[in-house]
């Protein structure tokens, strides 16, 4: 970790004397009528007066960005002024006070200190309506988005090579989506994976491009930390869904992912812990041949783990579409 925080604040040196600024880079973030989760990430990537880019088109340059630790922010919010800090992967993660209507909303982010001459931007927030019957958490890789993931080689292909246009969409996922979004308009949709905060730019542009419901994305900071090489990417789904049951205890969530990685399983945990927060659980199932690339399939994980949870199955939108509406969710 202490190497890791050495080159990136030796390249974030060198880009300074080379008269580049912290620009805030805007992500979705979501909140109650009482409060706000602003979410960004703060790199080193533009000149005073130039908008930074956040648009690319090979994954790996998504990875080349100068992180910012420490810089701080001013999040405007109406007429309300807050002072927040980025953290040491220049990840902007805050709950601030704000008193807002249900609905989406735009706030501002704005570099201060030395890059206070940078452009600030603006960020989308979704504020919850207390009244909402349910809400949708969805993971990304293999449910809305075909990745093959775990395996290494193709991982790092889909993420660091492929081209963001080449990327597939899952079948008649889409379609299921925008028909949940539009019978149940007040529903926030909450996409969750273990992917980095650097592509989240990358995703926000597939969703929107493949016509998914807009909603914040939950990602994590790839990177050494104290005690581990890389973050847990099931802690990390863990830790956001009980963050989402304390945050929402009325809520009752429609859990969507694939029995390709651990969805299964870590769905039917926060199912024992939170029955009450639970709406249904559906699953993907992955063809033989995408379980394969995916590493295998979930095991130990199912209705004997969460009883009295309505547990769906599907191959596909479809059939997924299809189980919902017997169930009345369509």
């Amino acid at each position: 970790m202490r190497i890791d925080d050495a080159v990136r604040e030796f390249r974030e040196q060198r880009a300074r004397r080379r008269g580049l600024l912290p620009t805030v880079i805007p992500y979705t973030g979501y909140g109650s009528t009482d409060w706000v989760r602003v979410l960004g990430r703060v790199v080193i990537s533009g000149r005073p007066g130039r908008a930074a880019r956040a648009e690319s088109v090979r994954g790996w340059r998504s990875f080349t960005s100068i992180a910012v630790d420490g810089q701080p922010v001013r999040v405007t919010i109406g007429d309300t002024v807050h002072h927040v800090v980025a953290d040491r992967g220049g990840v902007i993660d805050v709950r601030v006070e704000a008193h807002l209507t249900p609905g989406w909303h735009r706030i501002r982010l704005e570099p201060e200190g030395e890059g206070r001459n940078a452009p600030g931007v603006e960020a989308p927030v979704f504020v919850l309506d207390p009244s909402a019957p349910f809400g949708i958490v969805s993971d990304i890789d293999d449910t809305v988005m075909i990745t093959a993931l775990p395996r290494p080689l193709l991982a790092a292909w889909n993420t660091f090579v492929l081209d963001e246009h080449a990327r597939a969409a899952t079948p008649g996922m889409a379609v299921l989506y925008d028909r949940l979004h539009r019978a149940h308009p007040e529903a926030p949709v909450v996409y969750l994976s273990t992917g980095a905060w650097n592509v989240a730019p990358t995703l926000s542009r597939f969703l929107s491009r493949n016509l998914y419901p807009p909603g914040p994305l939950l990602l994590t900071d790839w990177g050494p930390t104290p005690d581990r090489i890389f973050r847990s990417g099931r802690q990390h789904k863990i830790d956001e869904l009980d963050r989402l049951a304390v945050e929402f205890p009325e809520m009752r969530w429609l859990m969507i992912g694939d029995d390709g990685q651990h969805d299964e399983e870590t769905y039917a945990g926060f199912a024992e812990d939170h029955p009450e927060n639970v709406a249904a659980i559906c699953v993907r199932q992955l063809s033989p041949g995408e379980a394969v690339l995916a590493g295998g399939r979930s095991r130990d994980a199912g209705p004997e783990q969460a009883p009295g949870v309505r547990w769906i199955y599907a191959p596909d939108g479809k059939g997924l579409a299809e189980a919902l509406a017997e169930a009345g969710y369509l």
